[in-house]
């Protein structure tokens, strides 16, 4: 068996699982429910939180690539001014 053919199995056996897995829980109203808690404890929880750090860094990374075109452009627009308690 080669290696592809081996991922391939594994994914075959890991959808019917879960598969599986989804059907139980649809079938049975209790497990229904305890998914829906479970669902709506991670939006607001984890979900949020990893949404809040993944912004903040993609901000951080476009500020990161935008700064050394700004650097290159300031020293042409500021030449001849002086700065004095941030005012221009």
């Amino acid at each position: 068996m080669t290696e592809e053919q081996a991922r391939r199995t594994a994914n075959v056996v890991m959808f019917a699982g879960a598969a599986t897995a989804v059907y139980f829980v649809l079938k049975d109203r209790r497990l229904r429910r305890l998914a829906w808690q479970l669902a709506r404890g991670w939006a607001t929880g984890p979900l949020v939180a990893w949404s809040a750090t993944e912004i903040r860094r993609a901000w951080e990374e476009s500020a990161a690539r935008h700064a050394p075109q700004q650097a290159q452009a300031r020293p042409e627009a500021t030449r001849g001014t002086t700065v004095r308690s941030g005012v221009a």
